[in-house]
Order: structure tokens, then C-alpha cells, then sequence
């Protein structure tokens, strides 16, 4: 049986787990499971409650953990012949900042199996933390609203009363936060400036979904994107728009109808973007779809720095929580993080700087959301991965790949196989040029 071992994070504010020791708990009486877990100084969870549960807590390079989890981007170093890796690599998208760590991967002749293609029969995700991304991103993008608001001097402004997500011990008190804010709209009001106040949420899925959650417990009405414009004034209620897939492209041909599937398969060789449509009726868009380079980007820096000249605009922070860069809000030109959340785009300069002032929208592209509410979000992640351990820890990764005895969710989630590229992911070989 394979010993698995649990990752320490090293990215500032990451204190996420992917296994908790409840469940550690849970797996070793009731298969078996050997833990190995690496010394940390900043996990939600500390060695104690390991300990507490028979984990060993030991170094994992050198150690007999062979499956080793983990939750961000690992260390070129630190990647050992015959062993197998689990972790979000951002790497499907062929992101250039993490070849080299993949290059690393296929040199030490090692498996990467990624949580984010680990997809049921319709393409679903069944590992993930996107709706605590959103939460926190929802947050955080109300806060830094009213730090804009604050140096706009736009009035009232109730949203200066939020204040950072990593401040709040759990979950409960983050909404009890929101319950506050909701009195401050109902009483102050918005600005009338803003009114009438909408949200947008690109994306209807786990992210969406999410910041949806802690949104609709502020004073609000949902409309149909298709009504935006005849969306009625209300100073003590704001309004929230969902958009869809057939909201944010069209067809190139104008005599074809949308087609979910074949936008999906096509993209931008069939299907051009029309999002920009709706940005002037907005004051806060949150995006939150997948988005690759096939795909119509949502916002162009051509379109907002022309926008930024209409002194009627009424756009003032995209909370960017799929944080593509230079992606689907072309000008996230960098991910912050939680102790700077946010950055001003220049639209006059093409730069960006830390904060909230500047002439352009401000952007929070917090690239590890779910880290602002640790325990909680590992706890949720810890239980969709929960039933795949005993996989990991009884398969024998020296077999070949076909004979290899994974569910197919797994198998159809590995990209590298004893350092090669799987046939699901040798496209990626172009990008490792």
C-alpha cells in the first residue's frame, strides 16, 4: 500500500490543506492509510491534530510516501523519480509561468495528476474549491468598493464597513458581516450616483454560485440580462444579473442561432464577444467562468479605456475571481493576494498599480481566495477528495498506464505518466517548446 504523504504550502497566506485530520482519522482505521504529513509553521490545521490522529510528521522528499497531495504549485526541486504528485499545477491551459515546473515533472520521471480534470461523465468537477472562492471573492471585492467609494468621496457608502475576509474567525461571522452591510443599504441607501446599483455575475457555476451565496443576503432583486436597461431606480436594494454563455458571445455568422456546444467546440473561430454590451449598466462585475484562449475575452483594454471617457459610467471594481491573466479581463495583468487584494488598472498607461486609486476600475484578482477562510474550505475540499485516497493508496504505479487500476476520473486527470505526457495532454508538448 502506498503511504501518502500531505504537502506543506509555501505561498503567503496559504494555509489550506487537501486531506483534514478528521478524515486522516477516518482513512487510516478504515483502510489502512499511512500518513506522512510535512512539518508547516502556517496550515489551518496544525501538527498536533495530526499527530492526534497517527500521522507522522516527517520531511516528504526521501520519505516512503509515494502519493504525495498537496493544494498549490510545488517546487521544481522538489519533484522524485516513480512518485505521484497531486495538485492544482495550472499547467492544462499551458501556462507559461509553469512549464518549467512541468518540464521538472517529466525529467524526474514522475506522475501529476491534477484536481481540476478530475470531471464526471458530463465534464463536472469533482474536487474543488470554487465556491469558497467566490465567497471570499465577493468579500473582498465589496471592501475594496468601499475603499474606492471612500476616495471618490461618492456618498453614503455602506460598504466601508466591510472589512477583510482573513479578519473573520469563520464563515458564520463573515455572513453575520453581510447582515450588517444589508442594514447599512436598507438604511443609507446607495449612492445616487450608482443608482440603480447592479452586480453582474459572469458564470453560473460552483464560483458563481458562491459569491451568489454571500451576496443574496444583502437587500436585492434579481433581473434578466435582456432587461438591464429598463432596470428601475431603488436606492435601498440592489439588483443582481446573472449571465450566461449566450450572454457574453454571438455567432460570427449573424444568420446562426447560439449553440452551447458549439461555442464550447469552436470558440473564437465561430463566436465573437458581446459582454461589453452590458458594462455600462454595471457598478461591480464579478467574474467568475472558466476562460481559455479559445474564448472571446469578457473585457478588452480597448473597450474600457474608450468606456473610462463617458462620464456617465457607473463601473468601479471587477472582483476578477477566475484571475486568468491577461485573460478573459485582458487587463488583469497580475494576481494580488490577500493582504493586497486589489490593483487600479491605468487605462491611460497600460500599467496597473497596488490600491484603489487611479484613473481606471479597480481590480481584485486574488489568485487563492479560498485560503481567506481556511479550515472551513479545506474541510469542504477534504470530503470531495475523501473517497479517492483509498484509490491512491492501492494502486501500483510501476504498471504501465493502460494496465494502471484507477477510477477513470482519475486516470482521465493524469497529465504526466512516469515522466510522459498522457494522450490526453501531449498537446502540451507545443507549449513546452
Amino acid at each position: 500500500m502506498n503511504a501518502i504523504g500531505l504537502r506543506k504550502e509555501e505561498k503567503p497566506f496559504e494555509s489550506r490543506v487537501p486531506i483534514i485530520p478528521e478524515h486522516v482519522r477516518e482513512l487510516t482505521h478504515k483502510h489502512k492509510v499511512n500518513f506522512i504529513v510535512e512539518p508547516s509553521e502556517q496550515r489551518a490545521f496544525n501538527a498536533d491534530e495530526y499527530k492526534a490522529v497517527q500521522a507522522d510528521i516527517v520531511p516528504l522528499r526521501g520519505s516512503p510516501a509515494r502519493v504525495i497531495l498537496g493544494i498549490k504549485e510545488m517546487p521544481n526541486d522538489f519533484f522524485e523519480p516513480g512518485k505521484v504528485y497531486l495538485f492544482f499545477s495550472h499547467t492544462i491551459k499551458g501556462q507559461h509561468h509553469n512549464m518549467p515546473m512541468l518540464k521538472s515533472i517529466l525529467a524526474a520521471k514522475s506522475t501529476l495528476i491534477d484536481y481540476e480534470k478530475v470531471v464526471d461523465e458530463s465534464g463536472k468537477r469533482l474536487i474543488f474549491f470554487g465556491n469558497w472562492a467566490g465567497m471570499a471573492g465577493m468579500s473582498d471585492t465589496l471592501r475594496v468598493l468601499g475603499q474606492r467609494l471612500d476616495i471618490e468621496r461618492t456618498k453614503p457608502n455602506p460598504f466601508h464597513i466591510m472589512k477583510p475576509t482573513l479578519e473573520h474567525r469563520d464563515l458564520g461571522e463573515l455572513k453575520n458581516t453581510f447582515r450588517a452591510l444589508a442594514k447599512q443599504i436598507e438604511d443609507e441607501g446607495v449612492p445616487k450616483v450608482l443608482d440603480p446599483f447592479i452586480v453582474g455575475f459572469a458564470g453560473y457555476g460552483n464560483v458563481s454560485k458562491g459569491a451568489q451565496e454571500l451576496f443574496d443576503i444583502l437587500p436585492h432583486e434579481s433581473i434578466n440580462p435582456e432587461q438591464i436597461h429598463k432596470t428601475p431606480r431603488s436606492r435601498h436594494l440592489l439588483y443582481k444579473c446573472v449571465f450566461k454563455e449566450e450572454h457574453m458571445v454571438a455567432p460570427v455568422d449573424a444568420q446562426t442561432e447560439f449553440s452551447l456546444q458549439e461555442y464550447y467546440k469552436y470558440g473564437t473561430i465561430k463566436y465573437r464577444g458581446i459582454f461589453e454590451r452590458y458594462i455600462p449598466y454595471l457598478t461591480v462585475l464579478m467574474n467568475c467562468i472558466y476562460w481559455s484562449d479559445n474564448y472571446p475575452r469578457l473585457v478588452t483594454k480597448k473597450f474600457i479605456s474608450a468606456h473610462w471617457t463617458d462620464r456617465n459610467r457607473k463601473l468601479r471594481v471587477i472582483g476578477d475571481i477566475s484571475c486568468d491573466i491577461e485573460g478573459a479581463i485582458e487587463f488583469t495583468l497580475e494576481a494580488t493576494n490577500p493582504g493586497e487584494p486589489a490593483f487600479t488598472y491605468l487605462v491611460n498607461e497600460d500599467r496597473t498599480v497596488k490600491g484603489v486609486s487611479g484613473y481606471g476600475p479597480v481590480v481584485m484578482a486574488v489568485d487563492n481566495l479560498p485560503c481567506e477562510l481556511p479550515r472551513e474550505s479545506s474541510t469542504s475540499f477534504s470530503s470531495t477528495l475523501l473517497n479517492f485516497v483509498p484509490a491512491l493508496a492501492n494502486a501500483d504505479f510501476t504498471l504501465p498506464f493502460d494496465r494502471l487500476d484507477l477510477p477513470r476520473e482519475l486516470k482521465d486527470a493524469t497529465i504526466v505518466y512516469q515522466g510522459q505526457l498522457t494522450k490526453n495532454y501531449e498537446y502540451l508538448k507545443r507549449y513546452l517548446q
